[in-house]
């Protein structure tokens, strides 16, 4: 059986620092093409992505200015510009989201089978490079969430209309036969003190009023004493 098409698709800013080459170099041996959109970066971002994806087919797009204070038509102009490649398959990643060593061996069954169009991950939020964290307000390991979809021309794709915690698919999506898979995601993004205080800055800044989070979790970010658990791969 064929194997079909795997297009990763990421949103990027100032990544250069971070997570971005980790991520880049632990998913460019199982993917055949990638979408990239760099929403404003002023730092090596793109640089990056492009020495690292060297001789795979990559769509970069270059934001002039920032458009993440609206995070729907960010996610929309990401969804835009990734079917427009006929992705196939699409993997959609943060720049700081890791899939675990136990998917790379995976992929290709996840491509070749016919029964399921979304495949459902459980995401863990790492608070240092070996542990992660659990408590009433950080669970979200605790379900699973598309991170990959199989793209279907003739399906009607409908958003959630928030200008924060849109969902990085379509909403609609989620009436297509699905798989809760066993590999993981790591997310980094809480990894390091300065992106913590960075993140709260932000939800303070674009979602005072939590509108569209969780209050008392934003209030958690900055817990000096959280429970965390030993990630074993």
């Amino acid at each position: 059986m064929t194997r079909a098409k795997l297009t990763l698709s990421m949103i990027v800013k100032n990544e250069g620092n971070r997570y971005l080459r980790r991520a880049l170099e632990a998913h460019k041996d199982f993917i055949d093409a990638a979408v990239i959109i760099d929403d404003g970066s002023i730092d090596h971002t793109v640089d990056l992505c492009r020495e690292v994806l060297k001789g795979i087919p990559l769509h970069l797009v270059q934001n002039a200015t920032s458009q993440f204070s609206n995070e729907v038509a960010l996610r929309k102009q990401q969804w835009q510009e990734t079917i427009q490649t006929d992705p196939g398959w699409i993997l959609n990643l943060d720049a700081d989201e890791i899939m675990d060593s136990s998917f790379p061996q995976k992929v290709s069954e996840i491509l070749e089978q016919q029964t399921y169009e979304a495949i459902y991950f459980r995401l863990y939020d790492m608070w240092s490079e070996t542990h992660y964290r659990e408590d009433v307000y950080w669970k979200a390991h605790y379900y699973y969430r598309p991170f990959m979809v199989k793209y279907r021309l003739d399906f009607p794709y409908m958003w959630r209309e928030t200008p924060q915690h849109c969902g990085r698919f379509p909403l609609s999506i989620n009436q297509f036969p699905y798989l809760c898979h066993p590999s993981r995601v790591k997310h980094f993004g809480w990894a390091r003190l300065e992106d913590r205080q960075s993140k709260y800055n932000r939800y303070q800044l674009l979602d005072p009023d939590a509108r569209y989070g969780w209050k008392e979790q934003y209030e958690s970010i900055l817990d000096q004493h959280p429970n965390l658990l030993e990630w074993v791969e």
